[in-house]
């Protein structure tokens, strides 16, 4: 997110012809603090929801935008390493989930991970994102008690 910057002009609809597509186009967004390139990504539906951490639910493209309006912001300077945990795919939907490494730029403080879970919807112009969700990822192996019955 180095060299981030706003580009106000529309872009013309993006087609994704695969929610991989959908996800790099995604990530790209946040690495160039691309507020456009981020909402080419979104199904333009008041079905579309977006929750990160520390922020309330946001619904929709004009609340979604406004949240990645104040995360895009060239001085937060994020750089988000994805490991590609699951995905599912059944017809016109998909269902990522992903660990996200969170690294401050110019921290050296390192940040514990974060699960994401990206759901994708085909619809006439590509995939597009429908539900992005934010949630910690679990403790290291023997740090809770084991669950009931495991």
């Amino acid at each position: 997110m180095q060299n981030c910057n706003h580009n106000n002009e529309k872009r013309m609809s993006t087609l994704f012809p695969t929610p991989a597509d959908a996800e790099d186009a995604y990530y790209d967004a946040i690495d160039e603090c691309d507020l456009e390139k981020m909402m080419s990504v979104w199904e333009p539906s008041n079905d579309a929801a977006c929750l990160l951490p520390m922020q309330a639910l946001q619904h929709g493209p004009g609340a979604i935008r406004e949240l990645w309006k104040r995360m895009l912001d060239p001085a937060q300077k994020i750089d988000i390493r994805v490991n590609h945990l699951h995905w599912s795919e059944r017809g016109d939907t998909a269902i990522h989930l992903l660990e996200e490494s969170v690294m401050l730029l110019g921290s050296s403080e390192k940040q514990p991970p974060i699960y994401a879970t990206n759901v994708y919807r085909r619809g006439d112009n590509g995939w597009r994102i429908l539900l992005h969700v934010n949630s910690p990822a679990p403790p290291p192996a023997g740090m809770m008690p084991p669950m009931p019955g495991g």
